[in-house]
């Protein structure tokens, strides 16, 4: 592919997932311009070709696509803002990772100075980027994300497109980021309790993986029940996982492990038991929960 009709794009941000980005576009022959606080974190992408400009101002002028991965939409305002003129025509693909109001609040500033803002949530750690089995969700103007979909296809495989509302890109990656976070502190509590007892990390992964495994199977079961209101006491009872989870923070607290994360959970039940749900599902705990974020 010649320089005249090679594909371009902007990264704004080098940090891992900048990196991994930029990376890939080199090796698919795109034309690849930097731009980084920190401008040596560009030095090995630009030996392979990647071209670092001297300024925001430069990097924005320089393609239509700008990839942002940064650390959070703060970051975005403190590397744009003093750059707002050079906005005007460019497609700012935010994979940076924020709230979906922050999302919202950002495409709102962005179409204000002539720019188009495209959210992505990105599901795969650096490691993962440019791999084709990776996915990314995205949300913003149907028209910007058709059209530059094979761009955003470099980034992961995958392109998610969830709609025109700039959030919810961010919802979706939110709530993946809830079903990563909770389990692994879960396997780090697994471990510190296993360490307290005499035993490896390596003795309970088995253990760990089968139950992570079985957990497919309960979302399957509980998502349709939920969806159709049914919390009915027939398969488990609220009352039954307040004696268990009680279990596990005793047990814990036996080890002399750290029990903030069993004695969260043990809370929730606790508040749904004084709720008058103890006969109902635990499934229950999902109505409380959307009460308290009421």
């Amino acid at each position: 592919m010649s320089s005249s009709t090679k594909q371009s794009v902007t990264v704004i941000g080098l940090g891992p997932m900048g990196q991994a980005m930029a990376t890939a576009f080199l090796d698919r022959g795109y034309a690849v311009t930097l731009w980084n606080r920190t401008a040596s974190r560009a030095d090995a992408l630009v030996a392979r070709g990647a071209v670092l400009a001297p300024s925001v101002e430069k990097a924005l002028a320089a393609n239509e696509v700008v990839i942002l991965s940064l650390t959070d939409y703060s970051a975005m305002y403190d590397v744009l803002k003093p750059a707002a003129t050079a906005l005007t025509g460019r497609v700012l693909v935010n994979l940076s990772s924020d709230t979906p109001e922050q999302a919202r609040a950002a495409a709102r500033w962005a179409t204000q100075r002539g720019a188009v803002h495209l959210t992505g949530g990105v599901t795969v750690p650096p490691s993962g980027i440019g791999q084709p089995e990776s996915s990314t969700f995205y949300s913003g103007p149907r028209e910007a994300f058709e059209k530059h979909r094979t761009v955003l296809e470099v980034v992961t495989g995958r392109t998610d497109y969830r709609g025109e509302d700039p959030g919810l890109a961010a919802l979706f990656y939110q709530i993946g980021m809830i079903m990563l976070w909770t389990p692994m502190v879960s396997f780090w509590q697994m471990i510190a309790l296993a360490h307290a007892n005499g035993l490896a990390a390596a003795d309970i992964l088995q253990h760990a993986t089968d139950t992570a495994n079985s957990l497919p199977g309960f979302f399957t079961f509980y998502a349709e029940r939920i969806d159709a209101g049914n919390h009915l006491g027939d398969v488990d009872r609220l009352a039954m996982g307040m004696a268990s989870i009680e279990h596990v923070l005793h047990t814990n607290a036996d080890s002399g492990v750290d029990t903030s994360l069993p004695a969260a959970v043990a809370d929730l039940f606790r508040r749904g038991m004084d709720a008058g749900h103890a006969a109902d599902s635990f499934s229950s705990l999902v109505e409380l929960m959307k009460k308290t974020a009421a």
